[in-house]
């Protein structure tokens, strides 16, 4: 993994306090430390859409597709690894633009596919044919944040830590003490999504859909104030 680390915003301040309390000058200042983590999560929309004149056909047409995608996802269903449910089912008229009146009945049904095991969630692609892959997509699960969450926010507390004894010195103090500490984390970039023409699914039957995975990067920045002394207390 690849750790980058940043610096910025830096701010002075002299405040001199009324009555016999000493005045109080007071540094604000940010870092960041970020690293780059391979997404492992990959999940993939599976949809399928029907229409004609009569609704009740419509709908069963949809819930006999659904049904025997949900038959071959649930084979190789487990918590974690790969996750099913269903996604949106809608079911609309379609009226003639003259009359207003119903001319047909148009109707969606959706599978959500998602999980760390990427190849038989790829593979599963291949063997549901009753509906068809509309969206493709990377992200970084819980666990792969957290594992490195916790040494990239280390980092970005050293390098503050760092950087307010240095400019404490270039200051002409001898120490600092720190004051508010604000912590956030981030992924940044969006995630991977990629759409795929329904044309192609049938002609991709027993073979599995090729995906990469690509980088998500975790980002924590440390930003806060310190107040600088003339002893050297740095706590």
């Amino acid at each position: 993994m690849r750790a980058a680390i940043l610096c910025s915003a830096l701010v002075l301040t002299f405040s001199a306090h009324a009555g016999t309390e000493p005045p109080r000058e007071r540094l604000s200042l940010q870092a960041s430390a970020s690293t780059e983590v391979t997404r492992d999560v990959l999940g993939i929309a599976f949809s399928t859409t029907k229409e004609g004149g009569d609704p009740a056909a419509v709908q069963t047409a949809l819930k006999q597709a659904l049904d025997a995608a949900l038959t071959e996802a649930r084979k190789i269903a487990r918590p974690g690894q790969v996750d099913v449910q269903t996604g949106g089912f809608s079911l609309s008229p379609r009226y003639e633009p003259k009359s207003g009146r119903i001319s047909g009945w148009l109707g969606s049904a959706e599978l959500l596919v998602e999980g760390k095991d990427t190849a038989a969630i790829a593979q599963l692609t291949g063997r549901i044919t009753t509906l068809s892959v509309q969206r493709v997509g990377y992200s970084l699960s819980k666990e792969a944040r957290e594992k490195v969450e916790g040494d990239v926010t280390a980092q970005a507390i050293a390098r503050y830590r760092a950087k307010a004894a240095d400019y404490s010195r270039q200051f002409g103090y001898s120490g600092f003490i720190l004051g508010e500490v604000n912590i956030s984390a981030d992924e940044a970039g969006p995630r991977p999504v990629f759409k795929v023409a329904r044309a192609m699914a049938a002609p991709m039957a027993d073979e599995a859909l090729p995906t990469e995975a690509g980088k998500a990067t975790v980002s924590v920045t440390v930003s806060g104030s310190v107040q600088l002394t003339q002893t050297s207390i740095g706590r």
